[in-house]
């Protein structure tokens, strides 16, 4: 089997991925916060822990892969009085939107979905253990995290205690024992919603959310966590001390992975600053899978500058490997530098490009590379639609293009030259090119 190495962000090194239980793997990645329709620096995750999923299931036999949905948080509350809808519609909604969008980018949805409303007994259970360990106080209708009884706070974004009081988005309240501590548990008014608990009706913080999904799906211990690089601190740090300091274990998650941003203009994409782009406007005009591969065009821990241009390069490089793979079979096993490239914490570029070796080679008659090229790309979650669809698309009338073409035939079979010439012109000109065959004409879009 080739070897798998995966970056951890807790050592800050790349290791060999060794499971807790080679039987069993279980991923947990944080989903979205359910206000608005996702942008392309959120699809990101989305597709690379789509890929690495497909890549553990083709080494294990038994992946779980559990990703969330936020379905109560303040950013949903002000979306909904915004727009005079209730929040239950809102979420609704929204992670209908989501799930079009991620099938859209050829993304399959994990095993586990939890939604966070589901889970509020298993969140009071976890803050109740806190309680009783030591580890957390209630102060005024809120139950508060104290940072100081964990000794090893902070491994993860590996900040001193002033730097992670200064960095911590958190309010310093008179309550508060220590400026660090962060909220688990707080009250909510008569227009927010809430839960009865024994501090009083309210909701959980941000933080706990994960801690208990996770939990309930994959056990108090799992092998990879994963999720952006701006969740480190304070989300995924906060996330670990919850975790542990409940469950009395020495991690949360052994493999801690985290992709880098996408930017614009070397500025990170963002709904706070106002230039991002949502899935579903580049969707309007372009392929998912052309978004999809564009945003494997960069290894998956670095920023990827995004551009309308880079999607149209990665719509012909996708032409350039659907036609190389036509025809292939889909029996063959992927290739084994392309496994090895993304054996190699997720190298997505450099199995690109083995992809594009395994085309050159196809295109010369080697049938072994034509199959494997497809079997190959399948792993990335790429040339999932049948060639000819692929280039026919969905932007025009089929029917009449397929009218045109029959009568070109009739044309041609009554010696009809000039007539046949004149519909493969004007097709052409709307950028619909023929090709003929002995078994008949097949016709692409540009």
């Amino acid at each position: 089997m080739t070897s798998l190495n995966f970056y951890n962000t807790l050592s800050r090194s790349k290791e060999p991925f060794e499971p807790l239980d080679a039987s069993h793997i279980r991923i947990y990645a944080c989903g979205p916060t359910v206000y608005d329709r996702i942008h392309v620096g959120n699809a990101r995750p989305v597709v690379l822990f789509d890929v690495l999923v497909r890549l553990l299931r083709h080494h294990y036999d038994r992946v779980t892969y559990v990703r969330n949905i936020t379905d109560v948080d303040d950013k949903i509350n002000a979306r909904a009085a915004e727009e005079g809808v209730s929040i239950r519609a809102l979420t609704e909604g929204t992670t209908n939107a989501f799930h079009e969008d991620c099938a859209a980018l050829g993304s399959a949805r994990p095993d586990v979905e939890p939604r966070a409303t589901d889970h509020i007994d298993d969140m009071i259970t976890m803050i109740t253990t806190l309680i009783d360990k030591g580890h957390a106080y209630a102060a005024e209708g809120h139950v508060l995290f104290s940072v100081t009884s964990m000794a090893d706070y902070g491994q993860l974004s590996r900040r001193s205690l002033d730097e992670l009081i200064a960095g911590a988005r958190v309010d310093v309240a008179p309550f508060k024992r220590d400026p660090s501590d962060f909220v688990l548990w707080k009250p909510s008014g008569e227009d927010q919603p809430g839960w009865d608990s024994p501090w009083g009706y309210g909701r959980p913080g941000w933080h706990i959310e994960c801690s208990a999904m996770s939990a309930a799906f994959l056990g108090e211990t799992f092998d990879i966590h994963a999720g952006g690089l701006d969740l480190i601190f304070p989300h995924h740090e906060n996330e670990i001390a919850q975790s542990r300091c409940a469950h009395g274990h020495d991690i949360m998650a052994k493999t801690w992975m985290h992709n880098g941003y996408v930017t614009v203009d070397g500025e990170k994409m963002s709904k706070s600053l106002g230039n991002f782009t949502t899935v579903a406007d580049v969707l309007a005009d372009h392929k998912g899978e052309a978004i999809r591969y564009a945003l494997l065009t960069a290894h998956y821990r670095a920023p990827l500058d995004f551009s309308i241009n880079g999607v149209v390069e990665a719509k012909s490089a996708l032409d350039t490997l659907y036609r190389a793979a036509e025809g292939a079979t889909a029996a063959a096993e992927p290739d084994e530098h392309v496994l090895a490239a993304l054996g190699d914490d997720l190298n997505t570029p450099n199995a690109l490009a083995r992809l594009h070796e395994l085309a050159r080679m196809a295109n010369k008659g080697d049938d072994a590379a034509k199959s494997a090229l497809k079997a190959s790309a399948e792993l990335l979650g790429l040339l999932c639609e049948d060639c000819s669809i692929w280039f026919k698309g969905d932007g025009g009338d089929d029917a009449a293009i397929d009218a045109a073409i029959a009568a070109r035939q009739t044309a041609k079979a009554n010696k009809d030259f000039a007539e046949a010439d004149r519909i493969r012109d004007d097709l052409a000109a709307e950028g619909i090119l023929l090709e003929d065959s002995p078994e008949g004409t097949i016709w692409r879009r540009k």
